[in-house]
């Protein structure tokens, strides 16, 4: 795509927006496992007392206000601010000095790059703004598999959802190719978790998985769901091993596998199509 000089104008607005963005994902990655748990818990304690046992709070991802996660104490607005606030306080608490996780500045900057990077690469179109909201809930989903081990439904469902309505109208492949592919892409790895567990007799992939694959399916095509398996793989195997040797992993531990498959299925947007093309000699 051809990059016009109008949009270096917009470059600081949109990596600001960027910055702005990644701090409200900071807050979905911490909270919104625990709004599942919160809301798991109550459902149970309805099913088994037939009636509510506990006040409910309002908690989601606007109240209450932001907190540190270590002593619950209420930040002030100069204490939310991307990044800076994390220089700022040196990358500690302001209150009980407890060390802040690196997790919220990386948020940060990767959505700021990604964010600008979509809008340079497509412009200012449906491609683009679609391709930026699965990106902001493709790192929400990343991180929240890593540090919990969960793809939530809140956020592979509705990008399944909104896959299929956009190529409803061919934006990025026929709508044909997405049903197909909403559903190879599930199925595919069902099938693998399946056999996986009747050989292995343990559970080998969990459902998020699947569904985060279907996402890139109904996305992309059914004819991109080999190159994505094949590289999400091969980035797994890199990372996998990287944090063995680094002793940051334990061999015997299992490694989220959604992740590799959202960073792949990401890259194929921009690369896949050059690289199906070579590997058909195109």
């Amino acid at each position: 795509m051809d990059i016009t000089t109008n949009y270096y104008t917009f470059i600081p607005l949109i990596g600001i927006m960027g910055l702005a963005i990644g701090s409200f994902l900071n807050v979905v990655i911490y909270r919104l496992p625990l709004i599942l748990k919160h809301e798991h818990e109550e459902e149970c304690l309805d099913y088994l007392h037939g009636t509510p046992t506990t006040k409910r709070h309002t908690f989601n991802v606007a109240v209450p206000r932001s907190y540190c996660p270590k002593c619950k104490t209420k930040l002030l607005w100069w204490q939310n601010i991307p990044v800076i606030s994390y220089i700022i306080l040196k990358g500690k608490c302001n209150y009980c000095k407890k060390p802040i996780s690196w997790r919220y500045p990386l948020v940060e900057i990767l959505s700021c790059i990604i964010t600008t990077y979509v809008t340079l690469y497509f412009g200012f179109n449906i491609q683009a703004l679609s391709i930026l909201i699965l990106s902001w809930m493709l790192i929400a989903a990343i991180f929240i598999d890593f540090e919990q081990q969960l793809l939530p439904d809140d956020i592979t469902l509705p990008l399944i959802w909104l896959g299929l309505l956009l190529n409803a109208n061919y934006t990025f492949t026929p709508p044909q190719n997405a049903i197909i592919g909403a559903v190879g892409g599930y199925l595919f790895l069902w099938i693998i978790a399946k056999l996986f567990k009747l050989i292995r007799k343990v559970e080998g992939m969990g459902y998020g998985d699947f569904k985060l694959l279907a996402v890139f399916g109904a996305w992309l095509g059914w004819q991109f769901l080999p190159l994505i398996i094949l590289s999400a793989s091969l980035i797994g195997l890199l990372i996998g091993v990287s944090l063995i040797l680094c002793k940051k992993h334990k061999f015997d531990k299992p490694l989220p596998f959604g992740p590799y498959i959202a960073i792949a299925g990401w890259l194929a947007f921009f690369w896949g199509q050059t690289v199906l093309n070579y590997a058909l000699g195109i």
